[in-house]
């Protein structure tokens, strides 16, 4: 059974911590709408952080960071999960991540994490990972 969480309005890495501690006590986790979750902080900062992700390293030997924004939420979940161990790369396969809702997920209850919510921002300045990968390049 796949749990299906909806992104929408909701913190970017505090979601991505939740999500990390399931997948790896063996949950299947189904992320939809990656593209309304949020990064706290002011836009020129966010956007010129991702920048310099995406631009680093060299075209043959990476570090390669991912344009799409469900690519950019999985790699998120990535970076909290010892993905170079084989319990660690079992578990980042139970992670997927979309954009928008797929065809098969339609009609499902999806999960809101309230401890992720924007509610928990105590200012209004964010940006979606609609933006910051818009910004890099994709065309999603």
């Amino acid at each position: 059974m796949v749990t299906v969480i909806d992104g929408e309005n909701l913190l970017l890495g505090r979601m991505c911590s939740l999500v990390a501690q399931r997948i790896l006590a063996g949950e299947e986790i189904a992320i939809i709408n990656a593209e309304k979750v949020i990064v706290s902080g002011s836009r020129a900062m966010i956007m010129e952080e991702y920048y310099v992700k995406r631009v680093r390293g060299s075209v043959e030997g990476g570090p390669f960071y991912p344009r799409r924004p469900d690519q950019i939420v999985k790699r998120t979940v990535r970076g909290m999960i010892p993905y170079k161990t084989r319990p660690g790369a079992a578990a980042f396969r139970r992670v997927k991540a979309y954009v928008g809702v797929p065809y098969e997920l339609k009609g499902t209850e999806a999960e809101v994490l309230e401890a992720a919510h924007r509610d928990r921002l105590s200012s209004a300045r964010y940006v979606t990972v609609g933006a910051i990968s818009t910004n890099l390049g994709a065309k999603y």
